[in-house]
């Protein structure tokens, strides 16, 4: 840490009170860069100030500019609470989470003319067009200028009218029955802005009675027998059906609520906010977040600033999320108190709301998968699995051991690694066991851990070293038992690294998840579940490949003593240089002579040793 002022900066904290506050963290220029609430001030603002290279990035960066710090004492956590908002909303400090409101109004177009139109916009301008609007939700006004234009089959396309009728064929929209080809001419301009009318009168709400209106439209078609006029009619009125189907899908029993939940990869986060009103899902944001590695921290944070920038009538009485969090309570007070009425924060482990958090959490996950190269499904399994071992923080970097042997002689530990729910090869490691006399799985698992966790230490400062990076989760293939063996290890090295066991059936299938003490279910979890597996495979086949490979050359070596002149040395020497019994056995005399350790006696009596058997 470069900051010259960290031990002053210790020394004040020494200072400071058991009781409940806010602190402000202020740069050389007196301005603030982070305000934080604290149960007690003493505690919290210490702990910046401490183990400062175990910090996240984020929070390491931070502690690097502060150069002093203030605090206000309250009577209570609730006010600190009350009064963290109060100075995040007047400062907009730099490291607090903050929430960029990009989203503007939006309007949906009507365009000039007797061919109009409908489009949704993102401005309103001054060219003669009619505009309904603003809305402020962007989903909205999409969501409604898609289902119109399909409902009644109203172009989309560039095409201009009438100066491009009849001059290319019509798209794939009217063969799917979304379009009525106005391309080809063919229809009337009465016909047209009588659809047109419609899909404006549905825009205004006005859907029941649009339906009602077609309905007597079609049966007077009908009875005039225009019978391809009726049957326009009439798929106009399943369009509207369908659409109002589809919407009672996601109509809940809650009138009035906001879904939320979180998805990570890697220091980047995605929280997805869902708004059902009057039973109907009205509009869906996002926002993407860097440098997050505490899921809880950004739930608490983003749940107050969020709420407490919204007015007192938008605030939704109940409020579903996906894990609680430390100051639920004290958040439910404090909206409570803002809206003037009880505000509920729930979460959900079955029935209808629990689908509609995993819901958000698919949003969340899809729009996470834009802005990296993973897929949903690699995201997912990531978050599923955290939450299945009560990580706070989504394990990007996953290190899986295992331990193999042929006999008490060729004993040998395989390390794999995954990154971001893919293998990473480049970075797998095989360990031949050193000081362990036997077969003893415990023993050889601790020596490969503290060798590995030592090399950390040795090469943390070469950006080249795949040891340099520590993993965010240690599997072991095992049980609990050799998690009990190599917890201790890990700790008493000074790292605090999360260590569970890949427990397999008696089908060699992944069965659990071990802890130091127990088991956790897996098979229910079907993302993480086939993560797990799939880590658990590699390691195994990796760590038996290079098991066999060495057993056979073991083997090979030991043989090659039987050839005149060629001691363990220099079959060790050989083994060495030639890489494979394959480069052995088709070296000539000449390229054995000038191995290391090797003369020319010696090269034709290995020759001749290794080729006794070939026919004439």
């Amino acid at each position: 840490m470069d900051n010259p002022r960290l031990e002053y900066l210790s020394s004040k904290v020494k200072k400071l009170p058991l009781l409940p506050g806010v602190y402000l963290m202020r740069d050389k220029n007196g301005t603030i860069i982070y305000v934080g609430k604290a149960k007690a001030l003493k505690n919290r603002v210490s702990s910046y100030f401490r183990s400062v290279e175990k910090h996240t990035e984020k929070v390491y960066k931070m502690v690097s500019h502060v150069y002093d710090f203030d605090y206000i004492v309250t009577d209570s956590e609730f006010e600190a609470l009350v009064l963290e908002c109060s100075l995040i909303k007047e400062h907009s400090p730099k490291y607090n989470i903050l929430l960029k409101d990009d989203k503007g109004y939006h309007y949906i177009k009507i365009s000039k003319g007797p061919w109009s139109k409908i489009t949704a916009e993102k401005s309103k301008d001054d060219d003669g067009a009619k505009y309904m609007g603003p809305y402020v939700s962007s989903f909205v006004v999409s969501q409604t200028v898609d289902e119109v234009n399909k409902i009644f089959m109203l172009p989309t396309c560039s095409r201009k009218f009438p100066q491009d009728f009849r001059k290319k064929r019509p798209c794939l929209n009217y063969h799917l029955k979304q379009c009525m080809a106005v391309c080809t001419g063919r229809i009337s301009q009465e016909e047209y802005s009588e659809a047109l009318n419609s899909a404006i009168d549905f825009i205004n709400g006005s859907g029941h009675n649009t339906l009602n209106i077609l309905k007597e439209k079609m049966n007077e078609a009908a009875e005039n027998f225009e019978f391809e006029k009726a049957a326009k009619y009439r798929d106009r009125i399943r369009a509207i059906e369908k659409i109002t189907e589809k919407q009672k899908v996601i109509q809940t029993k809650v009138e009035n609520q906001d879904i939320i939940a979180i998805a990570q990869n890697m220091g980047n986060a995605c929280v997805a906010v869902l708004k059902i009103r009057s039973s109907r899902l009205v509009d869906k944001v996002d926002y993407i977040f860097s440098d997050i590695y505490d899921l809880n921290e950004l739930r608490g944070r983003f749940l107050t600033d969020y709420y407490s920038s919204m007015p007192a009538e938008e605030i939704p009485e109940n409020l579903y999320i996906d894990e609680a969090y430390e100051d639920t309570e004290l958040l439910e007070q404090f909206l409570s108190q803002k809206k003037g009425r009880r505000v509920y924060i729930h979460v959900p482990q079955r029935g209808e709301q629990h689908q509609l958090v995993m819901m958000a959490y698919t949003n969340a996950v899809q729009r996470l998968s834009h802005e990296t190269t993973r897929t949903g499904r690699e995201l997912a399994s990531l978050d599923e699995l955290a939450k299945l071992l009560g990580m706070t923080y989504t394990p990007s970097y996953i290190e899986s051991y295992d331990i193999s042997n042929i006999g008490s002689q060729t004993v040998v530990a395989g390390m794999v690694v995954f990154e971001n729910g893919r293998p990473l090869k480049k970075a797998y490691k095989k360990f031949s066991i050193k000081t362990v006399d036997g077969i003893d799985d415990y023993a050889c698992m601790q020596e490969v851990i503290e060798r590995r966790l030592k090399r950390y230490y040795e090469e943390k400062d070469d950006s080249e070293s795949t040891f340099a990076r520590l993993p965010d989760l240690i599997l072991l293939d095992g049980g609990k038992g050799h998690v009990s063996a190599v917890e201790p290890i890990v700790r008493g090295m000074g790292f605090d690294i999360p260590v569970f066991g890949m427990v397999k059936d008696d089908k060699h299938r992944t069965r659990a998840i071990a802890v130091d003490g127990g088991e956790i279910a897996i098979q229910s979890t079907r993302s993480a579940f086939t993560l797990v597996s799939m880590i658990q495979d590699e390691v195994h086949r990796f760590t038996i490949g290079y098991s066999k490979s060495k057993h056979s050359k073991t083997s090979f070596e030991s043989s090659l003593v039987s050839a005149e002149g060629i001691g363990a040395v220099r079959a060790k020497n050989l083994m060495k240089h030639f890489k494979t019994i394959k480069a052995i056995r088709e070296a000539d005399v000449k390229t054995l002579s000038e191995a290391p350790s090797m003369n020319l006696k010696s090269a034709e009596n290995l020759y001749a040793f290794l080729h006794s058997d070939d026919e004439a």
